[in-house]
């Protein structure tokens, strides 16, 4: 594989250096954009200079990422003017409060906000490039932007809205106390969550009276229906608590593409487990699915372009456990074998390579590939951080930055769970 990844990558310094990347893409209307970490500087930095081409010249509708849909749409309103009292991008990041901070409030996205916002300025046309979040973790947060409209607009929806959450309140908004009372306690509230879906799915057509606020009411909707199902799931099944996450952000997605319309072009933010294809991965073997996998499974070859980020060394932002402060990590070498490792190997610079029909063959023997995800401890990263990888079926292409930066968070100090 070693000669193969010799022959075939190429090396690259500037965004201008990966135009055959940009042609490639040709008129795909899903480029999903991966990263082997949540704290890495070039990770963010890359996607978002791909992001402007994209949009630029490819004529791309909204970016959806790997975040919580009300945090998210604290950026969304306010690249699009839809928000005129909030002036400054860090004001606006203070959205992100809930653990990992980082992963949205850095330095590093300000920059894209600020052009997005700039971008849909000087755009003619009626639909701007919107930001949206995919996730399924913000239950409560989804609950209150539900009830805030409702009982805004007096709506009689209200009432079943107001029901949802009162069978959650006991949870003292905890998602673990939830998700042990409806995992092993059985007492959930399933029939609550759905009603509450139904009944906005049904009504939506009343919610347009802010910008926006129909798609905003269904998808907070949709959380709260997956994230019960998540966090009821989740202490009794990793694989099936991982699928639902995944299904979720599939089904979320969809929704933002049926309000922009049939045309609609998206470039997705998410980690490599998430977007490079499970079936080319150990994942397949546990019954897991992934965001790659469902958007190749329900779309034309042509139409989906996924893109895979590593690195071999550098520093990270990360945690050594769940709702703890964030550290500057260091990033040991690649594994020895590793794809990483033989990347680096090859030529110890950033480069790209891109998977086609004429080579793809040379890249199918199973391979360890790094993932590093918000909680890390490099000390043990050889026992699980790699995974059993055919580079050639999970990825289009792969971007490999050789020695990386740890990302710049805005909040010092993170807000506890």
């Amino acid at each position: 594989m070693l000669k193969s990844i010799k022959k075939y990558a190429k090396p690259f310094e500037s965004i201008d250096d990966l135009d055959p990347l940009i042609d490639v893409i040709g008129d795909a209307k899903y480029v999903l954009l991966g990263e082997s970490s949540h704290g890495t500087s070039e990770y963010y930095s890359l996607r978002a200079e791909i992001s402007k081409r994209l949009i630029k010249e490819k004529g791309f509708s909204f970016i959806a990422v790997e975040g919580d849909w009300p945090s998210c749409q604290s950026i969304n309103q306010y690249i699009k003017g839809f928000n005129h009292q909030t002036k400054d991008v860090k004001e606006v990041l203070e959205a992100f409060n809930r653990w990992p901070t980082w992963m949205w409030s850095n330095q590093e996205i300000t920059g894209l906000i600020e052009w997005l916002k700039d971008y849909n300025q000087q755009n003619i046309s009626k639909q701007k490039v919107g930001f949206y979040g995919l996730d399924v973790y913000s239950l409560f947060e989804s609950m209150d932007e539900i009830v805030k409209y409702l009982e805004k607009t007096n709506s009689t929806e209200l009432a079943v809205a107001k029901k949802a959450f009162s069978c959650f309140e006991p949870y003292n908004r905890n998602h673990e106390s939830y998700a042990v009372s409806a995992g092993y306690l059985s007492e959930n509230c399933i029939k609550e969550a759905i009603d509450l879906l139904a009944s906005i799915r049904k009504n939506k057509w009343k919610f347009d009276t802010e910008p926006e606020s129909s798609l905003n009411m269904e998808v907070n909707a949709l959380v709260t229906a997956n994230a019960e199902d998540y966090y009821r799931t989740m202490v009794t099944s990793d694989s099936e608590s991982w699928n639902i996450r995944d299904k979720h952000m599939v089904e979320s997605l969809n929704a933002i593409i049926r309000f922009y319309g049939d045309d609609a072009k998206v470039i997705i933010w998410e980690h490599n487990t998430h977007i490079g294809d499970a079936r080319a991965t150990d994942m397949k073997d546990d019954g897991m699915v992934n965001v790659g996998q469902l958007i190749r499974e329900a779309h034309a070859h042509d139409s989906v372009y996924i893109v895979g980020f590593g690195t071999y060394s550098g520093t990270v932002i990360a945690s050594t456990e769940w709702g703890k402060e964030f550290q500057i990590m260091n990033v040991p070498p690649a594994q020895y074998g590793s794809w990483e490792s033989l990347m680096h190997k090859s030529d110890p610079v950033n480069k790209y390579l891109i998977f086609t029909d004429e080579n793809r063959q040379e890249f199918t023997t199973t391979i360890g590939h790094r993932a590093i995800g918000v909680v890390y401890r490099p000390e043990y990263e050889h026992f699980g951080n790699y995974v059993p990888s055919n580079m050639g079926q999970r990825y289009d292409s792969f971007i490999f930055i050789d020695q990386t930066n740890a990302l710049h968070p805005l909040v010092l100090e993170p807000t506890k769970i």
